[in-house]
């Protein structure tokens, strides 16, 4: 079965705010089994306009990527993140 991949571009209006949405969301992956693979604001932009923190999750597949995304506990704190940053988000499937 194919591994299964959060990718997101976060841009942080409220620091503080978002702090908390860390702390709803970290507890949530690790529940339904995520690595964090990549995560911060360096990544090295070649190409397109967007800004912000670059952030790789990978899942035993993407079913369980999809399941944590439409969990109780993520969507919680997916509500306290919009609140506090404009964010591009997406859920892929492996290749292998």
């Amino acid at each position: 079965m194919s591994k299964g991949y959060l990718v997101a571009n976060i841009r942080v209006i409220d620091a503080e705010k978002f702090q908390t949405f860390s702390g709803m969301a970290a507890p949530a992956i690790k529940k339904y089994g995520g690595k964090v693979l990549a995560k911060g604001p360096a990544a090295d932009r070649h190409e397109g306009q967007l800004t912000g923190t670059v952030m790789m999750i990978e899942f035993d597949s993407k079913e369980v990527a999809e399941t944590f995304y439409f969990s109780a506990e993520y969507q919680a704190a997916k509500a306290v993140r919009e609140e506090c940053a404009d964010t591009d988000l997406m859920i892929i499937e492996g290749t292998e």
